[in-house]
């Protein structure tokens, strides 16, 4: 029985893993291309931006809301434990990605669009940033009681570690929303997401080298587990292939590839979750509550598996025939002028 609730837990903290991935990569780029919207010279510019989003951003957000509900299904000490650790950063995520939802609404049907131009810039980079602040705050650990409460204090997120998380998932966010619009764009606008997809992808090295530099130092169970064999091994092949994969894409971007440069990039965020998982594994409240401890009953993970067995084909059938109908460059008034 209790080789059965670990592998139900295991199994659990992969599909959870798996809807964050989702999430990361396919709402990263939207919430790019809304940083990205901040530096556009003129509305026209603008105007393709965002009709480049507008039959598909609603979808994406859909695994953030999946994620949610199956972290408070599987692992419900985790669910509210965390929620209560980063309440800050959470409600600061939510405020964003509201604040940028009513903005592309509102956009469409005023007719002085400058508020609501900022607004979804503005929303979509403190979404970004907040992320970024839970997820390094994550990293770093969070402070809990023998029970797996919440003990520690509501600013605890709130450090240069998760600061350099949040900085570096920004410049990661525009790596991606650039590579993408590379893909749904064409002529000078085009042109200028190839120069910010070079910044990017060199701010976004500069970041990842940093926090593998800091994560042994800081940390002291990152430093145990990084420098434990055989898993050193593991450990120092991932920053090389890390390392190849930015040289791929830059190298792509030289070439003026329009394909080549997104698939480098969502290989490179998957690398980094995979890199991030081994790393936390198998706590799901590092460093102290593991994934056997947080896990619910083993009847309810089966149950839950059986309903998420259905709805996850469904939501990817739905997500790529979304992609594949709105496929191809976006056209529009003055376009690529």
């Amino acid at each position: 029985m209790e080789n059965l609730e670990h592998f139900l837990a295991q199994v659990w903290f992969v599909i959870l893993a798996l809807f964050l991935f989702l999430y990361v990569m396919l709402d990263g780029f939207d919430l790019g291309v809304g940083i990205l919207s901040l530096t556009s010279s003129n509305d026209d510019r603008r105007d393709i931006l965002m009709t480049s989003l507008g039959n598909i951003w609603d979808a994406n957000e859909t695994w953030l809301v999946l994620m949610g509900g199956a972290l408070f299904g599987a692992f419900p000490l985790a669910y509210s434990t965390i929620l209560n650790a980063l309440y800050i950063p959470i409600f600061g995520m939510i405020f964003g990605l509201i604040f940028r939802a009513v903005a592309f609404e509102f956009r469409e049907h005023s007719t002085n669009k400058v508020f609501w131009n900022v607004a979804f810039g503005v929303g979509s980079f403190m979404a970004a940033l907040f992320q970024g602040f839970a997820l390094g705050s994550i990293l770093e650990g969070i402070k809990v009681d023998e029970s797996g409460h919440f003990i520690g204090s509501m600013w605890d997120w709130l450090d240069w570690r998760s600061l350099l998380v949040a900085l570096t998932l920004i410049q990661g966010y525009v790596l991606i929303g650039s590579t993408y619009l590379i893909l749904k764009t064409e002529g000078e606008l085009q042109t200028s997401h190839y120069r910010t997809a070079k910044l990017a992808a060199w701010t976004t090295l500069i970041g990842a080298i940093l926090i593998t530099i800091a994560t042994p130092v800081v940390y002291e169970n990152a430093r145990a587990k990084l420098f434990h064999q055989p898993e050193v091994y593991l450990f120092s092949v991932i920053p090389m292939l890390g390392v190849l994969l930015i040289g791929l894409l830059i190298q792509s971007l030289n070439r003026k590839a329009e394909t080549t440069p997104l698939v480098w990039t969502v290989l490179l965020f998957l690398l980094t979750f995979v890199g991030l998982g081994l790393v936390v594994f198998p706590y799901i409240i590092p460093p102290s509550i593991t994934i056997y401890q947080a896990a619910a009953a083993p009847s309810a993970l089966v149950f839950m598996i059986i309903f998420i067995g259905f709805l996850i084909p469904i939501m990817l059938f739905y997500n790529i025939y979304n992609y594949i109908v709105f496929r191809g460059k976006v056209a529009g008034t003055h376009y690529g002028q």
